[in-house]
């Protein structure tokens, strides 16, 4: 259909023009009954509380609808500069919660309830959570979109509808089990599925160049396997200001349903072939790459993802501005989040030549204008590289104009340092090899005017190290934004109780302003606040031990300290060096050294890659020392220990308010921003971390007094590395040396001999990267003084306080504003009433 078509101005009568929906408890009730009656077709006798969920979201959703109306007019009718968020994950958690906070009708929709005999909270655990992320990357995207709206900024998010999220954890005998997420299994009331805007994605074929009459070269894609994406759209409502932007998540189906012919002929499976494969693009989030067809899905993915995406925004471009581009650059803007989206540089490139018949000058000029780029890793492996000749069958056409690409940039860096050819071979987007891999990294940077990492740190190692050619090549594409949470779902939801203490502390409007947690910092001294602040935190620890006991079947005694580290399981996150002082708090128990001991709960939890062995056997270590802690009558409730299955943004609404003690200690130089010590220090956990990503931001503010900090810096573990000697260590610390006779020893694993061997060599291995034990006696000196303040319950609140005053730096609003200011340079667009 003609894009001039779909997206054309609103009609001189709007259809969609009705009266304000009411917000009182009344009008709630009214609406509440008619879609459960009406709409759902539920009466007195159905006993499925699903459907009472439903028919509230379905209240909500119209309210929210006329927001979403007015938002969409207001940006059309000021033909605003626009800025679309790329990516692969968005982990959105669940949205009701957050859909009544920014509405600002919290209170109407309990009255509601009540009158109705129901509860919200028991209405919320209805709804899953939304499958769309993996970890901090998609968390982050997500509180990106809400601060976003809350800015009444014109962005809208660009992502992937998957079938199964990540996979739902479950521990067996210590062991990770992996079982599907079919967060889909009951539909999603949320969404507006708009197929009127579908776009048609090409995979494989050939490509095939021609010179025109005028002597120009024109390349055509042919012979292609095509599916088509289909839009579903979430909305993403601001803070109480009428604004509601969208997330539009694509996904795929064949172009036909099925093979009629092939049907009528018996062959069943081969009828709907076309189909399956197509859908097979948006069924998992992140398939397992270790396969060939596992990085060809991958691949079809990221290609799926930023071809629909852009053909999308051209479309709307086309059915507003018309077939003109000279003046695209200036409305648009492109953000890449990590690597994964980052074909969107090719891909613009082969619609505006291909599609849009321009230059390549003119073309580049657009894409470089529109791209920015934001990495998310120190990692080198974890910077994306796929295989030319897979490239050459997928996608043949964005081959060729990356290999231009490549060429074009690889004659300016030859002109700045003429000769160089080792810069020339590290530079280069093609990695060459015994199979040549395309750097996605690379061409992200080669084809964005910003690139810019999450942290401090990072943003500075990028600059000297990862991308070092790059930098001096370009030092004024590079900068710094450090990256936030959103104060609405991480405080003023998931902690009710502090946020009323806040209020009637600070008033109304903090959440949208949340530098004026500042104002707390001297109610600190005063002791009746700090009572009152002590209270709020027992009531949310209260809460985590019942998530915990239902889960892990462990009671955490109340006074003891909360000491929590959940995250993804990795390595470089070291959930190795927390076990290990838990091994020696075990051991120092079993020696009778509890003089002046402080009771501690440690609770760890996180998913492992499904491949990721060395992750799984950490998973399946921490089960078994919690399994022989626990079950110890002589450690009783001096020590507990739990690692919580299938952690997710709905357990870290519970976790993050009841935590002590965040565990923040990852290798200084590895981790790149982090942002669950953001939600850990906004909710008043105190930090033990090494200076490495957003930890250190987080010191800065909070005051070294308020902050454990421990370990090696950047500089010093480059340093240790040349010289590392874990052996020696060991020897030259007895507390060392006795957890690892314990792990020698198979105290943990006594029926289960050699499991932990590979970790075992790991820790002691001169080669290992992590460190792990040369961080050891300095990470238990730091638990020591953590420990120590604990047990003075009005200096911890004190420093407890701190730490959420402080916390104001770490909203995302910051962090967007920021984003606007230097990269993307939108203005505020406020929504009609």
């Amino acid at each position: 259909m003609d894009a001039r078509r779909l997206y054309k101005s609103t009609p001189a009568t709007d259809l969609t023009d009705l009266p304000p929906l009411g917000n009182d408890p009344e009008s709630l009730i009214k609406d509440f009954r008619r879609f459960y009656s009406h709409h759902l077709g539920r009466d007195k006798n159905c006993r499925t509380a699903h459907y009472l969920y439903e028919a509230l979201v379905l209240t909500l959703r119209e309210r929210l609808m006329e927001r979403w109306k007015n938002t969409r007019y207001a940006y059309q009718d000021s033909r605003c500069r626009r800025a679309y968020y790329m990516s692969l994950e968005y982990l959105m958690g669940r949205s009701l919660g957050n859909a009544v906070l920014n509405l600002g009708v919290v209170g109407e929709v309990g009255e509601a309830l009540h009158q109705l005999g129901l509860e919200l909270e028991e209405l919320a655990e209805e709804e899953a959570d939304a499958g769309l992320g993996n970890g901090g990357l998609g968390r982050l995207a997500a509180c990106f979109l809400d601060s976003c709206a809350t800015l009444q900024l014109p962005v809208l998010g660009y992502g992937i509808r998957y079938r199964y999220g990540m996979f739902r954890q479950s521990i067996r005998n210590g062991e990770q089990l992996e079982e599907p997420d079919h967060w889909l299994r009951d539909g999603n009331p949320w969404e507006i599925e708009r197929p009127e805007f579908s776009q048609r994605v090409r995979f494989g074929g050939r490509s095939e160049v021609k010179r025109t009459a005028d002597g120009r070269l024109s390349a055509r894609w042919l012979d292609t396997q095509d599916v088509l994406a289909v839009p579903y759209d979430l909305p993403i409502p601001g803070y109480r200001n009428g604004t509601v932007n969208t997330l539009r998540l694509w996904s795929a189906t064949a172009t036909d349903e099925f093979d009629l012919g092939e049907f009528n002929a018996g062959s069943y499976p081969e009828s709907v072939a076309a189909k399956n494969d197509a859908e097979k693009i948006t069924m998992v989030l992140y398939p397992n790459d270790a396969s060939e067809s596992g990085k060809e899905l991958r691949l079809r993915q990221q290609y799926f993802l930023a071809s629909a995406s852009l053909q999308d925004v051209l479309a709307q471009w086309i059915g507003t501005e018309g077939i003109d581009l000279a003046s695209f650059a200036d409305k648009n803007v492109f953000q890449l989040n990590d690597t994964h989206p980052a074909i969107c540089v090719a891909e613009l490139m082969r619609l505006l030549l291909d599609d849009h018949v321009l230059g390549w000058d003119e073309a580049w000029e657009i894409t470089c204008r529109t791209m920015a780029y934001t990495n998310h890793t120190l990692l080198p492996e974890a910077l994306e590289k796929w295989p030319v000749p897979l490239f050459e069958q997928l996608l043949p056409r964005l081959l060729e104009i990356i290999y231009e690409i490549n060429a074009r940039f690889l004659a300016e860096v030859s002109r700045r340092w003429p000769g160089d050819h080792e810069r020339l071979r590290r530079m280069s987007i093609i990695e060459e090899g015994p199979v040549p891999m395309v750097r996605m990294a690379y061409l992200a940077i080669v084809g964005s005017f910003s690139v810019n990492g999450v942290a401090a740190l990072h943003s500075k190692l990028l600059s000297e190290g990862l991308f070092r050619d790059f930098f001096e090549l370009w030092p004024h594409k590079f900068n710094n934004k450090t990256n936030g949470v959103t104060p609405r779902r991480w405080l003023a939801w998931c902690n009710p109780g502090l946020t009323e203490l806040i209020t009637e502390t600070l008033g109304e409007g903090w959440p949208a302003h949340l530098e004026r947690l500042r104002e707390l910092a001297p109610h600190a001294d005063d002791g009746d606040f700090r009572r009152r602040w002590h209270q709020v935190k027992q009531q949310n620890k209260q809460r985590l031990a019942e998530l915990v006991r239902s889960q892990c079947g462990v009671d955490f005694p109340l006074s003891a300290m909360f000491d929590v580290q959940v995250k993804r399981i990795h390595e470089y996150k070291r959930q190795l060096l927390n076990v290990l002082h838990v091994i020696h708090l075990y051991d120092r128990i079993k020696r009778g050294e509890t003089t002046d001991w402080t009771p501690r709960c440690v609770l760890i939890g996180g998913k492992a890659a499904p491949g990721y062995f060395m992750a799984k056997r950490i998973i399946k270590l921490i089960s078994n020392v919690a399994q022989v802690i626990n079950s110890d009558p002589a450690v009783g409730d001096l020590l507990k220990v739990a690692f919580l299955p299938n952690y997710r943004v709905s357990a870290m609404e519970l976790i993050c308010p009841g935590t002590d003690l965040s565990e923040q200690i990852s290798t200084a130089g590895k981790e790149a921003s982090g942002t669950g010590n953001m939600k850990f220090m906004m909710n008043g956990a105190l930090t033990i971390g090494t200076l490495d990503g957003a930890n250190i931001e987080i010191r800065e503010e909070v005051g070294d007094a308020n902050f454990f900090l421990f370990g090696l810096t950047a500089e010093e573990v480059a340093e240790q590395r040349r010289h590392y000697d874990p052996w020696g260590i060991i020897g030259a610390d007895r507390d060392l040396r006795r957890v690892v006779q314990l792990l020698q020893s198979g105290h943990f694993n006594q029926c289960e001999p050699g499991i932990f061997d590979p970790i075992l060599h790991s820790l002691t291995s001169p080669q290992d990267p992590w460190l792990v034990l040369a961080d050891f006696r300095s990470y238990v000196e730091a638990q020591r003084r953590a420990a120590t303040a604990f047990r003075d319950r009005d200096v911890w609140t004190r420093m407890s306080i701190l730490n959420t005053a402080f916390s104001g730096r770490f909203s995302t609003d910051r962090t967007m504003e920021e984003y606007n200011a230097q990269i993307w340079k939108l203005n505020p667009v406020p929504a009609a009433p």
